[in-house]
């Protein structure tokens, strides 16, 4: 824990994160144990997580966010910008980088990463400039972004997903869109288009099995099933992440795309809906220091 030793770090929790409303003094605790002065600091409805680490970066050597995956989004690109070290308590619901990056979901268990100090630097994906650490997707998962309440996933956390997508299931139609990318353009006629930078996403699916946040490469798949029991089979693969071992499942790895629609859609990364077709993805390579388990 010596590496850690003496380093100031902000710390800020998202209160409205299923697990931000408790108390996390155990995991404080260890990390004051470990020589960590920290501050614990607030965002606003004038000042979000990002621009709140841009304004005090220079004053501090790491920030510990603690909520879920839409909390690191928002935090995304004040730690791009300002080069801080990432510190990661898993407060939400699906808590899916944290999973990609192999830290514990139990507060204290990840404070204890944090005061070891082991660092790796993962990479981000942008999407219309917007930045996202674990995926972005067009379609089906978008709109179940959409309908996913806070009160929902407080109350069911992960079921939660499954109850809101089984509705949606139902209801969901094929769209058209047009991929750009490697010189190519191909139509497509699609659920669900997404843009994978880590590995996990959606409270338990997998984007491509041998994905990492650190590969220098964005993971694409289509799920191009004409019926929605189709895709009821797909699930164990699309928990494993070899959904693009299906003849109706296009997956490719690349650095960058343009995916185009013939009316906007809305485009959600990390859980929140952030913008709107057309999306240009790129990858953007050893964007952010994060304190991880070795190995």
């Amino acid at each position: 824990m010596q590496h850690s030793k003496g380093k100031r770090a902000m710390l800020i929790v998202n209160p409205r994160a299923r697990r931000g409303g408790g108390s996390i003094d155990a995991a404080r605790q260890v990390l004051v144990d470990a020589g960590i002065d920290i501050e614990e600091m607030t965002t606003s409805k004038d000042e979000n997580a990002s621009e709140l680490i841009s304004r005090h970066a220079d004053h501090f050597d790491m920030a510990i966010v603690g909520g879920g995956d839409g909390t690191l989004n928002n935090a995304a690109s004040g730690l791009a910008y300002c080069g801080l070290a990432l510190g990661v308590l898993p407060l939400g619901t699906a808590n899916d980088f944290a999973r990609t990056m192999g830290i514990p979901t139990d507060p204290v268990k990840a404070a204890e990463v944090i005061a070891a100090g082991h660092e790796t630097t993962v990479d981000l994906g942008e999407v219309n400039g917007h930045l996202f650490f674990n995926v972005a997707s067009i379609g089906f998962s978008a709109e179940l972004a959409g309908e996913l309440t806070e009160h929902a996933k407080k109350r069911w956390g992960t079921l939660g997903y499954g109850i809101v997508a089984a509705r949606l299931l139902m209801r969901s139609r094929l769209f058209t869109a047009y991929v750009d990318h490697d010189d190519t353009t191909e139509e497509i006629h699609t659920m669900q288009v997404s843009v994978g930078n880590g590995r996990h996403y959606g409270g338990g699916m997998t984007v491509e099995e041998t994905a990492t946040a650190d590969d220098g490469w964005l993971d694409l798949y289509s799920l191009e099933v004409d019926h929605w029991w189709r895709l009821l089979r797909l699930l164990p693969s699309l928990r494993k992440g070899t959904q693009g071992q299906w003849d109706d499942v296009r997956a490719f790895k690349t650095t960058e795309v343009t995916i185009r629609t013939k009316r906007p859609r809305p485009v959600n990364t990390d859980g929140e809906l952030v913008t709107w077709t057309p999306a240009h993805f790129r990858i953007r390579p050893k964007s952010v220091r994060v304190f991880a388990p070795k190995g």
